[in-house]
């Protein structure tokens, strides 16, 4: 089986962040989100003296990375879990911290290019959308199961549809006469009750509903909202993590989490910090960066990135709440050069 041609969004800018905490013997990065393992392999070639794990619910995608991969040994281990699972896998593997920790969300190249997956709307397909087909509810189950609310729910919410209570009413009133069971006929209902010139914006007009679907699918909010403490209390000293997103709820839950625990919690007035007082992490971006110009036109995926990073200063110390003033007391800094 061949790899992928897929680009990695930001490729040399992840490993740059991710590089210094993997710079000496035993180094351990935990690839939360390995897919066709394109990251991994290029900190794996560029940090000879690391390790990777790579977890993925998805075991069409660990056997690809497995393939891919398998030239650099036992460097690499693939897990087969959700990424909120993190302390889990690195307890089973007999270890106690790890020095980085990459997410890189949403739905991978390779699943878009599997049509029987169901993640595209391009071609007529199951309405499928599980990360791990082996278990949980499909796209189908959705679209047939959830009342008008909360169908409208999941489209406002997660694929941020003009349209969402219009859409659904549509959705309740079509399955009443045959249940949905493949992407076809959810596509032409879109093309039905999107207006004209909505349709003519944005892309195509069945992308927020798919977005939407998968996302309610594999609870994908859910599993962040989870994972993103564990993987910052995974950290060992000088370990850094790296999160690109591409949805703006994912991105606000991310910098909601690194903010906290960058946050320093003194009065204003103070000329200094008391020992002990300094955050647990430092943000080692400012704000979210996003992919230039050259990356978006060659790489459409990258057009909607977010990347946020951070590194742990302190052990064991948990995320304070005070005044965000982390810029002013513990300046970014943008790592090794693009």
């Amino acid at each position: 089986m061949a790899a992928p041609a897929h680009a990695p969004v930001l490729l040399d800018r992840v490993v740059a962040l991710l590089a210094p905490a993997l710079d000496r013997p035993g180094a351990v990065l935990v690839d939360a989100t390995l897919g066709a393992g394109g990251h991994t392999e290029a900190v794996l070639e560029r940090c000879p003296q690391a390790r990777v794990i790579g977890v993925d619910r998805d075991r069409s995608a660990l056997d690809l990375a497995r393939e891919r991969l398998a030239v650099h040994g036992d460097r690499f281990t693939g897990v087969h879990a959700v990424y909120d699972e993190i302390p889990d896998v690195l307890a089973e593997l007999g270890l106690d911290h790890a020095d980085g920790v990459l997410f890189d969300l949403g739905v991978s190249s390779m699943q878009l290019d599997r049509a029987e997956r169901g993640f595209a709307y391009a071609v007529d397909a199951p309405l499928d959308m599980r990360m791990d087909a082996s278990t949980g509810p499909t796209a189908a189950d959705v679209l047939n199961g959830y009342d008008a609310r909360e169908l409208t729910r999941v489209l406002r919410d997660y694929g941020e549809e003009k349209f969402a209570r219009k859409i659904a009413g549509a959705i309740v009133r079509q399955r009443e006469q045959a249940p949905f069971t493949t992407s076809q006929a959810l596509v032409e209902l879109l093309y039905r009750e999107i207006p004209a010139p909505a349709r003519r914006t944005g892309g195509h007009p069945a992308k927020r509903t798919f977005q939407a679907l998968r996302m309610e699918v594999n609870d994908e909010l859910g599993v962040l909202r989870r994972a993103m403490p564990a993987a910052v209390a995974s950290l060992g000293v000088g370990g850094r993590i790296v999160v690109e997103a591409y949805h703006s709820l994912e991105d606000r839950l991310v910098k909601q989490v690194l903010t906290a625990a960058t946050r320093l919690d003194v009065p204003d007035d103070l000329p200094f910090v008391p020992e002990g007082q300094d955050p647990p992490l430092r943000l080692l971006t400012r704000g979210a960066e996003k992919a230039d110009d050259e990356e978006q036109a060659t790489n459409p995926r990258a057009a909607s990135v977010r990347l946020r990073a951070a590194e742990r200063l302190h052990p064991d110390r948990p995320p304070v709440a005070g005044h965000p003033r982390d810029a002013r007391r513990t300046p970014p800094t943008h790592g090794a050069p693009r």
